[in-house]
């Protein structure tokens, strides 16, 4: 693979590498490293990558592998998410959308990895459960089962929210 090919094929993969490197290390600095660290290392390897069958499914498996395994050297760090912004026409409206975005972006958080990460890579990135599947490492089912699990506690715990918003609006 020449450095044309590379750029076209590898580097224009780096936002959605970006993206699922922050949703696992939940660090902008340490995701966008990652994404440095992988890049290179692809490009080291760049001749063997004309035998890879899917080469985005390929990046996003080995940046899922990378930020494991940079959670495990460094246990101990903590890390602070950034925030969400959105642009919306009205205060009111922008308000309580970000408020809606961060609370279900806190209920991600809080998932399993595995789910959080899945949820993170089909909700957000639009990759198909096949592709999911071969980046986690998971059949296809096992991949459908956790993201339905992961939807259905995030949904829950909305229901949760609005009843009890409900019951202090009744009480007053």
């Amino acid at each position: 693979m020449d450095s044309a090919q590379f750029k076209h094929q590898v580097l224009s993969l780096s936002d959605k590498l970006f993206r699922l490197a922050k949703s696992i290390l939940r660090n902008n600095d340490a995701a966008q490293d990652a994404v440095q660290e992988l890049s290179l290392k692809l490009w080291e390897k760049r001749n063997q990558l004309d035998e890879v069958e899917n080469l985005p499914a390929f990046a996003m498996r080995s940046m899922r592998n990378l930020c494991l395994d940079t959670i495990r050297q460094n246990r101990d760090k903590d890390e602070i998410p950034s925030e969400i912004i959105y642009d919306e026409p009205n205060p009111y409206q922008r308000t309580e959308s970000n408020d809606m975005a961060a609370r279900v972006k806190n209920m991600i958080e809080h998932l399993p990895e595995l789910q959080r990460t899945i949820i993170r890579m089909r909700d957000v990135e639009g990759l198909e459960i096949s592709e999911i599947a071969y980046i986690t490492n998971l059949t296809g089912n096992a991949v459908t089962v956790n993201l339905s699990r992961a939807r259905q506690k995030i949904r829950e715990q909305i229901m949760n929210e609005h009843k009890r918003v409900e019951e202090r609006i009744w009480r007053t």
